[in-house]
């Protein structure tokens, strides 16, 4: 819980692969973070806007206030992105459940990050519905970071 609670208080964050389809979870999960009072920015290479806001076209274009990125990119991409992600000096990183493997965390396990995986970032900040009552089971299951 240190380390998803350091990333929870870094202020503001970008969403790799945040989709231009309002349908798919990427940009759901982005109006409801902000919805919620998350200080977050959409990078999608394919927008300049989503849900009215302005969309980075990458990593490379994102204002230094940002210190987290969380990650909803196709498996394929992820590895690329988070190390473009690093080599921008972010190093809070968090892996959202679908946008990641066995090979690309044992990668970014070599470096030297704040990395979150296994976990969905909507059971952590400020969760209510379906994300509160997940959070709920794995509390009492024991699915929950020590």
């Amino acid at each position: 819980m240190k380390d998803i609670s350091r990333f929870l208080s870094l202020g503001k964050y970008a969403i790799v692969g945040v989709s231009r389809d309002p349908r798919k979870f990427g940009q759901v999960m982005f109006k409801d973070l902000r919805q919620k009072g998350m200080d977050v920015v959409p990078v999608n290479p394919e927008a300049d806007t989503i849900d009215g806001e302005k969309c980075y076209r990458s990593v490379s274009e994102l204002p230094q206030e940002v210190r987290g990125v969380i990650f909803m990119t196709p498996r394929e991409a992820t590895l690329s992105a988070a190390r473009e992600v690093i080599a921008h000096g972010i190093k809070d990183l968090w892996i959202q459940q679908g946008a990641e493997t066995k090979e690309i965390i044992a990668e970014l396990e070599k470096e030297d990050v704040n990395l979150i995986h296994n976990q969905c970032i909507m059971m952590f900040w400020k969760p209510s519905g379906i994300h509160s009552f997940h959070r709920f089971l794995k509390k009492i299951f024991g699915g929950l970071p020590a």
